[in-house]
């Protein structure tokens, strides 16, 4: 996959950006990444896109910016040259397309039908945008619409907020999401930058879904675990599995019968998506030990931090 969009995968949301002046770009890119957003699509709705796009990508390298409601080969131009490292438009656009595919620059055209979704196979796009996605039909008609075609990625967009993100985000066609509820225009011109940073890190928060699955404790030897595991059983009475190495107890807590990892134990973290919590953690200083990570059927399900917190080996789950 294209660099570019793979990178639009690990962050999973993208703000659909209708800005009026260019003096608010910046501050709305900074925001965006204050909320662990590292991403913007501005639209060509408004005379101020093109020098938005060139303030963000000259000031803020680490903002991915590109260009959204593109309508002519003309527009994709003048965005590229002012620093756009993609480009949508809200329907199949065939112009801008091969203009795109011209100039090897990430495009994705909206699609709401196969007629559409097969214009994109020929043109050789493995990634689409599926517009507007609640009004066309939703999670439903995606899924119906999509069957036929495995290898094909879609970024839905329109009607996309926090109360359905994550049922667009579970579906393993979907690449990302696109959305403007983390910077509605009124936000943006009233210089509100800290509620577009609050609104977009609780954005990211569901997105990823952060949960202890459960505290393992390392035990000496196992009378010292069946000592732990008789004294945990008061807390949480009920049954305890014996796992072979482990006990497993009600209550999401773990007893090793031996020194496993960690100097005192290990924290195991569920997610909603291991590859975005992965770029997510990594984006804040973090690194994992690939060594670790467990892969089933081709998809990794169990990966660990390299560093111990707190005495404790930390290793993310995949829900």
């Amino acid at each position: 996959m294209n660099a570019v969009l793979q990178k639009i995968h690990e962050i999973g949301i993208v703000p659909v950006v209708k800005i009026d002046s260019p003096e608010h770009a910046v501050p709305l890119g900074k925001a965006l990444l204050a909320g662990d957003i590292p991403v913007a699509e501005i639209t060509f709705r408004t005379s101020a896109a093109e020098e938005s796009i060139r303030r963000i990508s000259s000031e803020l390298p680490d903002l991915l910016v590109g260009a959204g409601t593109v309508l002519t080969p003309e527009q994709a131009a003048k965005a590229v040259n002012a620093g756009a490292e993609f480009i949508v438009s809200p329907g199949f656009n065939e112009p801008v397309v091969d203009y795109c595919l011209e100039h090897d620059i990430p495009v994705t055209p909206g699609v709401n039908s196969p007629t559409q979704v097969e214009q994109g196979l020929y043109k050789g796009l493995n990634v689409l945008k599926f517009f507007p996605a609640e009004a066309s039909g939703g999670l439903s008609l995606l899924k119906s619409m999509s069957a036929p075609y495995n290898d094909l990625k879609f970024i839905p967009t329109g009607g996309i907020k926090t109360e359905n993100m994550n049922t667009y985000l579970s579906f393993p066609k979907v690449l990302a999401i696109g959305g403007s509820w983390m910077v509605k225009p009124d936000m943006i011109s009233g210089e509100r930058f800290d509620e577009i940073t609050r609104v977009s890190r609780e954005a990211v928060m569901m997105m990823l879904g952060f949960s202890i699955e459960h505290i393992g404790i390392n035990c000496k030897d196992e009378d010292a675990a069946v000592t732990a595991k008789d004294l945990f059983e008061n807390f949480f009475p009920g049954r305890t599995e014996d796992l072979g190495k482990a006990f497993m107890l009600p209550g999401a807590i773990e007893v090793m019968k031996e020194p496993g990892r960690g100097r005192d134990g290990h924290i195991a973290i569920a997610t909603n998506s291991l590859p975005r919590a992965m770029a997510f953690l990594e984006r804040h200083g973090m690194q994992f030990d690939e060594s670790s990570a467990k892969i089933k059927d081709g998809v990794m399900k169990i990966i660990f931090l390299k560093d111990d917190i707190g005495g404790f080996a930390v290793h993310l789950f995949q829900k």
